[in-house]
């Protein structure tokens, strides 16, 4: 749990360093036609690197140090729940610039936006969990 706290208060801090928490700029760079800022797409060539290196580390590894196994995705199909999820995020990013994880990094701001997309994005999950609720398979402790 400690790993898990650390690497997300390291992944929050890069998103404040890098200004990724700043709608205007993610905006901006989705706005090619217009006063098009590179910036973003420097950030995730960035993390290309550190992405590089853990999937090499993984493929010479048996397992992580803190963990008895590697959990990467099997699943390589694409369904409407895929597609449905990306024009989801798509649409709530270009028109907000938000998306969840420079979200909440943004929350330390106080920004009133940080605020009301975070609320709006708990909410919608809770919708979904309740929605679907009856298709969760039932673990019990028997």
């Amino acid at each position: 749990m400690l790993a898990a706290i650390v690497c997300g208060l390291i992944f929050g801090a890069g998103l404040v360093i890098s200004d990724m928490i700043n709608p205007g700029r993610v905006l901006a760079f989705l706005d090619v036609a217009g006063n098009w800022d590179p910036t973003l797409a420097f950030v995730m060539g960035g993390a290309l690197i550190p992405s590089a290196v853990a999937n090499i580390i993984r493929s010479r590894g048996s397992a992580p140090l803190l963990d008895s196994r590697f959990y990467v995705p099997t699943n390589r199909s694409i369904d409407w729940k895929l597609v449905t999820g990306a024009a989801l995020f798509g649409l709530g990013w270009g028109l907000v610039g938000f998306c969840p994880g420079p979200a909440i990094a943004a929350l330390s701001t106080g920004r009133w936006e940080a605020v009301l997309f975070v609320a709006a994005m708990l909410i919608g999950m809770l919708v979904y969990r309740l929605s679907h609720r009856q298709r969760l398979p039932n673990y019990s402790a028997n």
